[in-house]
């Protein structure tokens, strides 16, 4: 195969997948949940810096009688919010982006 005919292979099969109302569905349904998970982000990391910048002396009280403070387990509880998050979308990929994804190329295969 030529590499011009092996071009116009790939753009026709590229062609067919964006064509397709189930990869329209994907895309839609992916960068909506990506939106989703990113302003939950901002606004949970975000929500912690504003916490430093305007009241600190929330943040600096201190847990019980040792030294850790409130900001300490709040600031563990946003780098947790972030794995949590980050595995909520990898599972989702992994199972229901992936199967439509798979569909969508085999459909394009035919």
């Amino acid at each position: 195969m030529s590499q011009t005919s092996q071009t116009t292979a790939t753009d026709q099969a590229v062609q067919r997948i964006q064509n397709n109302p189930a990869y329209q569905r994907l895309r839609s349904k992916r960068n909506a949940f990506a939106w989703v998970l990113t302003i939950l982000m901002l606004v949970v990391y975000y929500g912690y810096v504003g916490l430093i910048a305007f009241d600190k002396e929330l943040l600096a009280k201190p847990i019980g009688t040792g030294v850790t403070t409130l900001g300490m387990p709040i600031g563990l509880g946003v780098i947790l919010f972030t794995v949590v998050i980050t595995g909520i979308y990898v599972y989702r990929a992994n199972t229901e982006f992936d199967a439509i994804t798979e569909r969508i190329l085999k459909d394009a295969a035919q």
